[in-house]
């Protein structure tokens, strides 16, 4: 353990400074004071000449001799608790995603939550990159510890130094920590590369602490670039995949170019139910992603924008419908109540081609810019409505992510009205559905009662309990009504309905069969 006077003296410094200065920043495990944080609040610099020139026999390891000094494994104790977004993660060190991509210990959420006083630990990896003890590793590492230990390159396993929480984000699954009590030598500091350099083939290492075994080296390519990755409920980012061994334990570490330079955050692998471990796939969150938010991270909160609708992607059917001459372009599924998109106007079933003056390819081109922009900022948005050409103004929220999950109701009323070709049951709205569902006395239209599995309705991701209020942008009162509109639409056409769903206007693409 370190020197238990060092780290008094350095603790009473700490306090002494942040007394003079007068002002703190509050983290998640303690107080750092905010003058220390703000002289390294600065992205690192970052090398993004070319890369090229051969390998040889002694380049992995000069790569390797390096790096190592500057990545640091990390030990943490936590509180158990009930399941929330770490989950995505695999909170606790768990570093396998296996809640999206299968396989595991074969755990369910059926099982009792654990007591909340139970303390687990975990370990993970990290990377130096300021000599003032600043490190990057990944929020699911971090994320509700209640201790953070680190070791350092060289020392004794037992030698470790405790760190706080500066600043995380669980949409790119990284977190900055700072040592709380610092060694007696200089630290040493990696140098970032570019990211977006990257190509399938490139060749990459992965410095980490998998399985508890410190400063393991793994070398492998990229093997695939921009591959949409879940990060929360309907948000997705861009990751680098790689063959280079990744483990349990691997998480936060560094994935290195040829130069020794840090291309990405060794994030989580895909396994399958036969084992838990490396089978070739792997993913880490490019570091140019991270780089940009160091600022917002180390200022302890990082802030998105939110333009509060839900979108689709454009159908394969039925786009000149809308007035697209392609697939390009967010369908507007939802608009949230009283939302920035509310207040500017946009409805359900806009079709959104530009955003802030940048045309949009695809819902997740619009997902990437609107949290890009800062909340508060007032930005033009283009929309075809009808076929129509409409511009709107709408000033940005900020994104809360425990707001945007809102529990999906039922329904099991009796079955009145069969609409063939799309799988789905209505009824009408009796005063029990109505009571039921919440909806207001001015609602009309037919609830959904059942949707047939594998059916073009459960495709579009209708639920029993969703309301229809419109079939192709026509009104409909009864179950009737909404089944006559329905029977209309020829076979493998597309069908535009307008949804309310827990008080949310949705609106949604069918194709009939």
């Amino acid at each position: 353990m370190s020197n238990r006077k060092t780290s008094f003296f350095n603790a009473l410094l700490i306090a002494i400074v942040s007394i003079a200065v007068g002002m703190v920043l509050a983290s998640r495990l303690g107080l750092a004071p905010e003058s220390r944080a703000q002289s390294t609040s600065q992205p690192p610099p970052q090398n993004s000449a070319p890369i090229g020139g051969p390998l040889d026999a002694t380049t992995f390891k000069n790569i390797a001799k390096a790096a190592s000094p500057a990545v640091v494994n990390i030990r943490t104790e936590s509180r158990q608790r009930g399941r929330d977004l770490s989950d995505f993660f695999g909170g606790g060190g768990d570093d396998l995603l296996e809640r999206f991509f299968g396989g595991g210990s074969g755990g369910g959420g059926g099982q009792a939550p654990a007591p909340r006083d139970r303390v687990t630990e975990a370990a993970g990896t990290g990377f130096i990159i300021d000599k003032a003890g600043f490190i990057l590793t990944n929020n699911h590492v971090v994320e509700n510890a209640t201790k953070i230990e680190v070791s350092l390159y060289g020392e004794d396993d037992d030698h470790v130094y405790e760190a706080q929480v500066i600043g995380r984000d669980p949409l790119t699954d990284s977190a900055l920590i700072q040592l709380t009590e610092m060694p007696d030598q200089e630290l040493p500091q990696v140098k970032f590369g570019d990211s977006d350099q990257m190509e399938p083939g490139d060749w990459v290492m992965a410095i980490g602490n998998p399985f508890g075994l410190a400063h393991t080296v793994s070398v492998g390519v990229i093997s695939a670039v921009g591959r949409l990755f879940p990060v929360a409920d309907q948000r997705w980012e861009r990751v680098l995949q790689t063959d280079a061994a990744i483990n349990p334990g691997n998480s936060g570490g560094p994935l290195l170019n040829i130069r020794g330079e840090v291309v990405g955050i060794n994030t989580a692998i895909f396994s399958d139910a036969r084992q838990s471990g490396n089978i070739g796939i792997g993913f880490a969150m490019p570091i140019n992603v991270v780089r940009d938010l160091l600022p917002q991270l180390h200022t302890g909160k990082v802030t998105r924008g939110l333009i509060g609708v839900g979108v689709l992607p454009i159908p394969a059917q039925g786009f000149e419908e809308l007035g697209l001459a392609s697939r390009t372009g967010a369908l507007v599924s939802t608009v949230s109540k009283d939302g920035p998109s509310d207040k500017a106007g946009v409805r359900p079933g806009d079709v959104i081609t530009e955003f802030n003056g940048r045309a949009v390819k695809n819902n997740n081109d619009l997902v990437s810019m609107v949290v890009a922009t800062r909340p508060g900022t007032t930005v033009p948005m283009k929309v075809l409505r009808d076929r129509r050409p409409v511009t709107l103004n709408l000033t940005i929220g900020e994104l809360n992510l425990e707001e945007e999950a809102v529990p999906q109701q039922s329904s099991r009323d009796v079955q009145e009205e069969v609409s063939q070709g799309f799988g789905v049951t209505i009824a009408n709205i009796t005063p029990e559905v109505a009571r039921r569902l919440r909806l207001g006395r001015d609602v009309q239209g037919a609830v959904i009662m059942n949707v047939q599995q594998g059916s073009p309705a459960a495709r579009a991701g209708l639920s029993p309990g969703d309301v229809i209020l419109e079939v192709n942008r026509n009104p409909v009162s009864s179950a009737s009504e909404a089944g006559s509109q329905l029977n209309q639409v020829r076979p493998r056409t597309t069908a535009f309905l307008l949804v309310l769903r827990n008080g949310v206007e949705t609106f949604v693409t069918i194709t009939k069969d």
